[in-house]
């Protein structure tokens, strides 16, 4: 107990200290999310307090760390536009949280595997553009966005007690009443407007079916060019104060991140941003510098105040319960829970592989406490949390130990807020505004589009209409469509590549054989149909199965119809292999060696020189036949060679695979160097005599490293080879040295490189060629088969760059 206390205090030492880092990093993304996604920055506060207590706690993971994501900036904003008020918003975020729940439960911690990464990035990468569009009229010191509304800072109900007081009236558009959040600067909220000033269905385009939707977004188009320019109209003069402490906290945030020693020290660079531009706000605010160089209140943060404990439960807003027949809410519950458990899955993944003790943390259990994390935001008006990969790193990196680093930096945040608002009120939206910027620049980065460039149309092509579709549309409609776009290329895949084909050429005419895929739907009829015509008149064709876990009643049934009437009336033999029991298919077990096992008797040598050269270029062109390697393919009684192969120890010359051979389909007799030797040719013989092959291939590679040595030792007597201390090798070195011209080798240390390599491979080929001489001369059985025709003998050189196997004269 002793030990174990005391590793205890040392572990909390640790997360102590990563708690603390944590904290600074996410206390100024907590309020600029806020800001940023159009709601009270005491929201993103008890979203980051709910997310440390309440999903930190339940958490398994040790190293995440939850609370207000920039990535659901947008997603936010969108839906409280349209939902009307934040109440009813927090309904969503706690139905959100419920689905989220009973995600875990069922255990869909897999759900990010369902999505491809192009619809994915293209949906973070869009998230990026929309806070950059959003933040940086707030950078300028504008009062209105990039979508055309009002700047999106919001504060309390102008009815309690610690609020600021806010310009304009407030009305909530069609009530009548006093909103619960009013815009600095503007009391008005436009009716329908939504993100990037797009209509909010249901409201702004009433009536507008399937049909008028392409006309809709064309409209959304020409209105976000016309808000453009209005947006950069200052109505009250330019901000100039505002705009240098934007411009100022983002240069800096550039530059600390060129730094590599500032980019990976412990110091948070959001935080020293915020110090920075609230000194030169406060410096601003306190002179008069004439008209533009003031920062008015409303260009500041403001948590309000609270004096007593029951101002700050005051600060909880509650769920709308009210609304729970709107179908609205519903969608955005939808929406939040499930953007919400992506980015959640990918950054817990992700800040798994920066633990350096390789810990994995259950997803399963990460999407139940999400769950009620965000079911607690939904109930006290906190944003909706999700892991954020930007904490969890900095956590990791900070040295963390156990998950309680996290519910420190939650229990620094609820002292932050108790002790010291007044001085958070102290920050310039201008500096936040930075901050979500370079957060919006680096989820939408020209790096990342250059990537998915490189990967070719089909992710190009769903990233980028995902991403343009939710700029213009919505964000579930720009999903669906990134994953509509990316289905419609995996059914192209199916549709055109249900099958491989290979083409082998035989003494008894054409063999074509077609590999079935892995599944086999409806959906490749007309491809596996096209491949089976293909199959010429009077030949072979093979349907192999092997693979295939499960093959369409539709395809089956189609097959049937090809072996009983089509390949009848064309003059096909039809063979099938590896199609189970309960298909009532007869299969053939050899037919996968058809070449070998049944025309075997009547190639001749020439012929299967022929084999081997069709062999060694499917093995070239990354198309080998597959064959049966079945343990009793092993038995001797199957074994029916047609080549032997006499070749060096060179581990680059696996003949079968070079080939395109199967098991016992040839001989293989191996020696240093391919030299002639007695006991090799007793080998051979045997091949010949008894094993009755039809070809004898004599096997080197280019760029020999014995051909090499040889060569350099015949040219330069001082010569000391790295196989000096190989005493029983001499007698190879002296057999291949009979094949090098000494003249030639005597000028090899003053030849280029590429000389000296095309000198080393004539000796090769020299040396291939006189050890067929002594295997002629010195065997009276292999001769005579030789001049009777049944034999032939051949040298053969191997490019082991390509694989390419040249067939020497």
């Amino acid at each position: 107990m002793k030990n174990e206390s005391s590793y205890s205090l040392a572990k909390f030492g640790k997360d102590f200290v990563a708690g603390l880092i944590v904290f600074l990093v996410a206390l100024p993304l907590c309020l600029g999310i806020a800001i940023g996604s159009g709601a009270d920055p005491m929201s993103g506060l008890i979203a980051g307090v709910v997310g440390a207590l309440v999903t930190g706690v339940i958490s398994g993971s040790h190293t995440s760390v939850s609370g207000p994501a920039a990535g659901l900036t947008a997603i936010v904003a969108g839906q409280i536009a349209q939902l009307g008020s934040f109440e009813t918003f927090l309904l969503a975020v706690l139905l959100a949280g419920v689905l989220q729940m009973v995600l875990g439960v069922m255990k869909a911690g897999v759900l990010s595997a369902f999505f491809p990464s192009s619809v994915i990035k293209g949906l973070l990468a869009a998230i990026g553009v929309i806070l950059i569009l959003g933040q940086l009229p707030l950078l300028l010191g504008l009062q209105k966005d990039l979508r055309g509304q009002s700047s999106p800072v919001v504060t309390m109900d102008a009815s309690a007690t610690v609020s600021r007081p806010s310009e304009g009236s407030g009305d909530q558009p069609g009530t009548g009443e006093p909103s619960d959040f009013s815009h600095a600067g503007d009391g008005h909220q436009k009716e329908g407007d939504g993100a990037i000033g797009r209509d909010v269905p249901g409201r702004g385009t009433e009536g507008h079916g399937a049909a008028g939707q392409g006309h809709e977004i064309g409209q959304q188009i020409f209105k976000f060019i016309r808000e453009m320019k209005a947006v950069f109209q200052y109505d009250d003069g330019v901000q100039w104060a505002s705009l240098l402490i934007g411009l100022i906290s983002l240069a800096f945030l550039i530059v600390w991140d060129q730094i590599k020693v500032l980019k990976n020290s412990l110091v948070p660079s959001p935080l020293i941003v915020v110090i920075l531009g609230s000194i030169l706000g406060v410096g601003f605010q306190s002179m008069s510098w004439g008209l533009g160089w003031s920062l008015a209140e409303n260009h500041f943060v403001f948590v309000p105040t609270a004096q007593t404990w029951s101002d700050i439960l005051g600060f909880a807003r509650g769920s709308d319960f009210s609304q729970w027949a709107n179908s609205s809410v519903y969608v955005a519950a939808v929406t939040l829970a499930i953007v919400a458990s992506l980015e959640t899955l990918l950054n817990l993944e992700a800040v798994d592989k920066l633990d350096k003790k390789q810990r994995v943390s259950p997803p399963n259990r990460e999407l139940i406490a999400q769950g009620c994390g965000n079911l607690c935001c939904g109930l006290i008006g906190g944003l909706p949390v999700t892991s954020v990969v930007i904490r969890g790193s900095v956590n990791v990196n900070a040295g963390s130990e156990t998950k309680l680093s996290a519910i420190i930096h939650g229990i620094l945040l609820v002292a932050c807020v108790v002790a010291i608002p007044w001085l958070l009120n102290m920050i310039p939206l201008s500096c936040l505004a930075a901050i979500l910027l370079m957060t919006g620049y680096k989820l939408a980065s020209p790096t990342l589009f250059q990537a998915m460039a490189k990967e070719g149309r089909y992710q190009l092509l769903p990233f980028v209409l995902t991403l343009g579709s939710i700029v213009l549309t919505d964000l579930l409609i720009g999903v669906v469509i990134g994953l509509v776009l990316s289905l419609l290329f995996i059914l192209n895949s199916n549709v055109r590549r249900p099958v491989r084909m290979i083409r082998e050429k035989h003494v008894d005419g054409e063999l074509l054989h077609v590999e079935l895929a892995n599944q086999v739907s409806f959906l490749n009829k007309a491809s596996l149909l096209a491949a089976m015509r293909e199959a010429k008149q009077g030949s072979r064709l093979l349907l192999d199965a092997r693979r295939s876990d499960y093959i369409d009643p539709d395809v089956l049934g189609m097959i049937r119809e090809f072996q009983t009437k089509t390949a009848p009336a064309l003059g096909i033999r039809l063979e099938l292999i590896g199609f189970r029991d309960r298909y009532r298919f007869r299969s053939k077990e050899d037919s996968i060696d058809y070449s070998i096992i049944e025309a075997r008797d009547r190639l001749t040598p020439d012929q299967v020189q022929a084999v081997l050269r069709e062999g060694n270029k499917r093995f070239v062109e990354g198309h080998p036949i597959d064959h049966d390697l079945r343990p009793n393919r092993l038995s001797g009684s199957r074994h029916r060679p047609i080549a032997a192969f006499y070749t060096g120890i060179d581990s680059n010359t696996p003949v079968e695979m070079l080939f395109d051979l199967g098991i016992g389909d040839a001989f293989g007799l191996r020696i240093p160097g391919a030299v002639f030797s007695r006991h090799a040719l007793g080998g051979l013989e045997y091949t010949t005599n008894i094993g009755e092959i039809k070809l004898i291939v004599v096997l080197s590679r280019y760029d020999s490293q014995l051909v090499e040595i040889v060569t350099r030792r015949v040219g330069e007597p001082d010569y000391q080879p790295l196989v000096a201390g190989c005493e029983n090798l001499e007698s190879v070195l002296t057999e291949i040295a009979e094949s090098v011209d000494r003249d030639a080798a005597a000028r090899y240390a003053s030849l280029s490189e590429q000389e000296q390599r095309t000198m080393v491979n004539r000796f090769a080929e020299s040396h291939l060629r006189r050890t067929i001489r002594l295997i002629l001369e010195h065997s009276h059985v292999i001769r005579q088969r030789v001049d009777g025709g049944s034999l032939k003998i051949v040298p053969v050189m191997l490019d082991t760059a390509s694989g390419q196997a040249d067939f020497l004269d």
